[in-house]
């Protein structure tokens, strides 16, 4: 039977360590002598006392450290216990909120994917936007490090190229992983100062400038405002575009840089298709547009890099409604969307690698045609896919295709009319935020949806998050069976 102590023990400390960081917003709203301080209290009171009576009742089976079928476990469980914990502060003070609007809010947070359930952000106290913008902040950094630490073992694509070899379970990698972690949360808290110190110089409050880094840096899209970054200026618009760029390259290769290597850097392909494909469908939109007689090109170009790449980066802060700009930039706002970051950023959805290997694979196969006893080895950035990686691509694409097709279909049997059932199911599943159709509030916000179709999206969000592989492999028999 599988022992689930040093699970709990982990679990248990994260809960501990989430309450502690509800201080934070505590003293916010202390300071601002707002009442709902209250609520944070309580919230860090029962976090802090729950978390560390699970730790201490797992202790003793934490001697081995933890095995494969436990990390896949403990995976799963942190995005699943702690949005429950995070939406205390939802629940016991403003806005109020219900258990299930709670929950989506919390777990929207955590998965970065930025959908509100709230309306009225502008009145909410500033120790609850503090916290909204936290719990992105915190999932953001977690999916790296989850990514360094787990995704070697599972060949799921991407990080197997910094994988040292002959580590086959997470707890031989984490010895050599926490040092490196240290360094991608340097990195992360560097950019996300560096981009609250430019959004402040540019003419944001200290405040405003802390949370819109954070939304920006996580790729989370949470702000403080209903209307996001419409009321901003440009040179905002273009900090924001730079620094959700830079949030969704791979952090090992900033830790690279900074320790004197520029070559991975350059070399690395991931990070030249995904700026190539950035830049191209930039254009496409603001050609379009300004072709379409809608807007002069210059203005066309500035609004369409800020919403191609917020939607590329899965960030998903707002400053116009993409539906008004036609057909083809509506539809490759979609195309970006499923196609998503680099591995081993912040960013979600597919994923740059795996389109990479998807081509590599369908031209080798073109190649076979034409030369069928021809040898034809797949190679990307000079190394060896491994075939045991394209079956794990391909059966990850197809598990996307699949979930994404299920949960719009959900979402239509739950209520929602189908263009909003498949922009919901694709801002969940992708982990992108904005949905788009009937039924949405002028915010953006889903307060209006029916719950099940908000329990739903829950469950897009904590799947896509996490790569849906990890998760459905604890649906199977075999992964119980000893």
């Amino acid at each position: 039977m599988l022992d689930l102590r040093p699970v709990g023990y982990v679990i248990g400390l994260l809960i501990a360590a989430l309450g502690l960081l509800m201080l934070l917003p505590l003293l916010l709203d202390l300071a601002a002598s707002d009442g709902n301080w209250a609520a944070f209290a309580q919230s860090a009171a029962i976090s802090v006392t729950f978390g560390l009576l699970v730790t201490l009742a797992c202790a003793n089976g934490t001697g081995n450290g933890l095995d494969l079928r436990q990390s896949f476990v403990l995976t799963t469980a942190i995005w699943t216990v702690l949005p429950l914990f995070g939406a205390l502060p939802l629940l016991l003070g403003a806005p109020h909120a219900g258990l299930t609007d709670a929950v989506f809010e919390s777990m929207s947070g955590l998965t970065t994917t930025g959908t509100t359930i709230l309306v009225g952000l502008d009145r909410l106290p500033a120790g609850i936007n503090l916290w909204r913008a936290m719990l992105q902040w915190l999932g953001g950094l977690g999916m790296v490090v989850i990514a360094l630490l787990l995704l070697p073992v599972m060949k799921v694509g991407g990080m197997q190229f910094f994988r040292t070899e002959g580590h086959e379970t997470l707890g031989r990698v984490l010895p050599r992983a926490l040092p490196v972690s240290a360094a991608l949360l340097r990195v992360y808290a560097g950019l996300t100062l560096a981009c609250a110190l430019l959004y402040w110089l540019l003419g944001m409050s200290g405040f405003e400038a802390l949370i819109h880094a954070l939304a920006t840096v996580s790729t989370g899209g949470f702000s403080n405002r209903d209307a996001s970054f419409v009321d901003f200026p440009v040179a905002m618009h273009w900090v924001a575009a730079l620094f959700m760029i830079l949030a969704t390259l791979p952090f090992l290769r900033y830790v690279q840089l900074l320790q004197g290597e520029a070559a991975p850097i350059r070399r690395d392909s991931q990070i030249r298709a995904y700026l190539r494909w950035t830049l191209i469908a930039v254009l496409t939109v603001a050609l379009w547009r300004a072709a379409s007689g809608q807007v002069a090109l210059l203005p066309a170009l500035q609004s369409s890099a800020f919403t191609v790449v917020s939607i590329f980066s899965g960030t998903g802060l707002i400053a116009e409604n993409p539906e008004t700009w036609g057909p083809l930039p509506f539809a490759v706002l979609i195309v970006v969307g499923f196609v998503g970051g680099c591995t081993g950023s912040t960013g979600c959805s597919v994923k740059v690698f795996r389109y990479l290997v998807v081509i590599e694979a369908i031209r080798a196969q073109i190649q076979r045609l034409r030369h069928p006893h021809a040898a034809a080895v797949l190679r990307l950035d000079g190394r060896r896919i491994e075939p045991e990686v394209i079956r794990s691509v391909t059966a990850f694409l197809t598990l996307f295709i699949l979930t994404f097709g299920g949960l719009a279909v959900a979402l239509a049997l739950a209520g929602l009319a189908p263009r909003t059932a498949l922009t919901a199911a694709w801002s969940a599943v992708a982990d992108i935020g904005p949905v788009w159709g009937e039924g949405v509030g002028p915010t953006g916000a889903v307060d209006g949806f029916p719950t099940a179709a908000k329990w739903l999206m829950i469950a897009g969000m904590l799947l896509g998050r996490l790569e849906l592989l990890s998760v459905y492999v604890l649906f199977t028999a075999r992964f119980w069976a000893r």
